[in-house]
């Protein structure tokens, strides 16, 4: 499995990895203008619209900040290997499998959509964290 995350070109991982940031701010902002139900998201927990409005927001800024962070490493993982920069990104792949294990016990929308955007997220981290 390492081998086959390995052969993945490291510009596919880069890119991978801007267009899971861009759907995951996507799928937020769809949140807030009601295009998608606030009950699909969260496990279905959240009890009203201005809870997820909330919710929804301060997830897009950390998702910006997230993928401006990811936008760092990728220019100094094309240049050097860094362990700070290695021992972040593999936070990153650890924080983002356990929101996948969330994604897989939360709505069938989250079951369906969100765990592969999520998914995209991971393996094009993951990619980076095996970078040597």
């Amino acid at each position: 499995m390492v081998n086959l995350i390995r052969k993945m070109k490291l510009m596919t991982a880069y890119v991978s990895g801007g267009i899971f940031y861009l759907l995951t701010i996507v799928l937020h902002l769809l949140v807030i203008v009601e295009k998608i139900p606030f009950t699909w998201v969260n496990g279905g927990r959240t009890e009203s619209f201005a809870l997820q409005l909330r919710i929804s927001m301060i997830s897009i800024i950390i998702t910006v900040c997230l993928g401006f962070i990811f936008l760092i490493i990728t220019r100094i993982k094309r240049n050097q290997s860094n362990r700070v920069v290695n021992i972040l990104v593999w936070l990153l792949v650890l924080f983002y499998t356990i929101g996948f294990i969330q994604q897989m016990l939360g709505t069938p929308f989250e079951k369906i959509v969100c765990s592969v955007i999520l998914l995209l997220g991971i393996l094009s981290h993951l990619r980076l964290a095996l970078e040597k």
